[in-house]
């Protein structure tokens, strides 16, 4: 198992490490099902290859933060097979990380198990005790083994409740490969079925194929694409499955079927994603009200190459499509009609052309620079907002801010002092390289209305006019541009409260051209790119000074704080 830091491609602290629990024999075994992280856990469920030899279906728990294994469970230690193979979909979780699986057939000496966890729907409790509480098996479990109509060709999807009922309130929903569909209730699954599934809310035979994969849910429907056939959306509500499609594609999906993504603005704007073989593979888009086609790759021959690979499903992120395909990632998105032009880049603080450093932030202004206005939500910052990006040197920049006139990044601190070149992308269309001085630190204050520096009194208080500082108190300066610090931090990251990353070079600073004792010079908690100073106001008389900081021999712009002399 690897965890991979997504910024670098590389191994995160502790990865990767060997899946080897007892009586695992891993050359039996083979993992093509997604994962889950649930409640700070990742789960991972296994098959074999194709009914060879031995094999389980095997559940596994592994510490999302460490790697380490938490648990494992099997769900056929006496005898082979029952495995979750689940044609790309994995185990599902629900609120209170109970754990929810799919099994195919299983074997007792080559003979079909009477009971047991095969072609069942499981309910294991979390990590890490992952035991069976509770489980549904189909009336016609023999007749799936006969026939090879595995239910575990496809994954459980764990419903919210606003489709469910007052008596019926929790469900997940499955189909397989006989094209059964099922709604159960999460909190009584019905366990082993006789005659008929009389204890599950919905048992329709009415897919005329098999599915693989996962099914979607999205407004009020089950958007279902079987192999061989169109895709549907069944209407749920109220804890009742309908039997007939509101709606279905007018073009149909070969073999393997296909898992959909939904992508929408809210609950408005839905619209299906779907990968298929189709004349060698092909990414579609329907609306999701109504199913009427809105793209098609194969119909579009500036489009990226798509070649089909099984169990794969497209995700949608940042106003892209990403799909793995035989020989690597293809994206798609929409191109830009306007080339993005870059005026000028400036520091994010002074908005000086001559103060720029690794780590600080900038700003970038132009024209087509965004399609609209967006700001990062968390942290660490994004590389990307609404399909927006900056490279300098080909280094990713965080971005703070998008709008069609400005940008704000943080400049990465892998950029060496010297020449620059940043470009912006604007969904897909690039804009000319703008050449950029970047010296190893290039100090700038913010500063807020009339030339106020922003700065913190001792009580935390903003300093101004209204709440000066008194001499021999220290006070914070906030600041861009530092320079090198003395522990990493990852670009769009800062520290934490109570971590101290102290900057490098030599620091000094003046009020009123006297020089004020640096207490402190590093990075600021909590804000990726800004930098904090505490410094010592010196004996001066009641009035408004102009502070300058100097680090590395570069000097920052100069900025008002308030003294107050006893």
């Amino acid at each position: 198992m690897h965890a991979l830091d997504v910024t670098s491609g590389k191994e995160r602290k502790g990865s990767p490490v060997a899946i080897n629990p007892p009586d695992f024999v891993a050359l039996h075994h083979k993992h093509r099902s997604s994962l889950l992280l649930s409640n700070g856990v990742i789960y991972s469920s296994w098959s074999g290859h194709c009914d060879l030899s031995t094999y389980h279906g095997w559940v596994m728990a592994h510490d999302a933060a460490t790697l380490k294994l938490l648990s494992v469970f099997n769900d056929s230690p006496d005898g082979s097979g029952a495995a979750f193979w689940g044609g790309g979909a994995g185990p599902a979780g629900d609120a209170q990380g109970n754990i929810y699986v799919v099994s195919a057939n299983g074997f007792v000496n080559g003979v079909p198990t009477p009971g047991g966890f095969d072609e069942a729907v499981l309910k294991l409790t979390p990590a890490p005790n992952m035991s069976v509480v509770d489980s549904f098996t189909p009336f016609n479990k023999d007749l799936l083994n006969v026939k090879d109509y595995d239910l575990g060709s496809s994954g459980a999807v764990v419903l919210p409740d606003e489709v469910g009922s007052a008596a019926n309130p929790n469900l997940v929903f499955t189909s397989g490969k006989e094209g059964r569909m099922y709604l159960l209730d999460r909190q009584a699954l019905g366990g082993v079925q006789s005659g008929t599934d009389s204890k599950a809310l919905a048992s329709l035979p009415v897919l005329a194929q098999a599915t693989f994969g996962s099914s979607a849910y999205f407004n009020g429907k089950m958007y279902v694409a079987p192999e061989k056939s169109p895709m549907f959306a069944f209407s749920i509500a109220n804890a009742f499955l309908a039997s007939s499609p509101s709606a279905q594609t007018t073009d149909t999906i070969s073999t393997l079927a296909a898992t959909p993504s939904i992508s929408a603005n809210g609950n408005t704007n839905g619209i299906v994603w779907i990968t298929v073989g189709n004349d060698g593979g092909a990414l579609r888009a329907y609306n999701a009200n109504g199913l009427k086609k809105l793209y098609d790759s194969r119909e579009l021959p500036d489009a990226p190459h798509y070649t089909f690979t099984e169990f794969t499903t497209p995700t949608i992120a940042d106003g892209r499509v990403y799909i793995p395909t035989l020989f690597g990632i293809a994206v798609y998105g929409q191109l830009s009609t306007e080339t993005p032009t870059v005026a000028a880049v400036t520091d994010g603080a002074a908005f000086s052309g001559d103060a720029i450093a690794p780590g600080s932030l900038i700003s970038i202004f132009g024209s087509g620079l965004a399609p609209a206005t967006y700001y990062a939500s968390n942290t660490p910052l994004p590389l990307s907002i609404g399909d927006v990006s900056v490279t300098v040197n080909g280094m990713s920049a965080p971005v703070l801010f998008v709008s069609p006139h400005q940008i704000n990044v943080q400049m990465p601190n892998g950029v060496a002092a010297g020449p620059a070149n940043l470009v912006v992308r604007v969904h897909g269309a690039l804009s000319a390289p703008m050449a950029v001085s970047v010296k190893p630190a290039a100090p700038s204050l913010f500063m807020g209305a009339e030339g106020q520096a922003a700065a913190l009194n001792p009580d935390g208080s903003g300093n101004s006019l209204h709440s000066p500082a008194v001499p021999g108190s220290f006070i914070s300066l906030f600041f861009t541009g530092q320079g090198p610090v003395d522990s990493f931090v990852e670009d769009g990251d800062a520290p934490q409260a109570g971590k101290i990353v102290r900057a490098t070079s030599d620091v000094s600073a003046t009020i009123g051209g006297v020089a004020a004792d640096v207490d402190f010079a590093g990075l600021a908690p909590g804000f990726p790119g800004v930098a904090q100073l505490n410094l010592k106001i010196p004996k001066l008389a009641t009035g408004v000074y102009r502070v300058v900081v100097t680090i590395a021999g570069q000097t920052s712009n100069a900025a008002n704080v308030t003294i107050s002399a006893p």
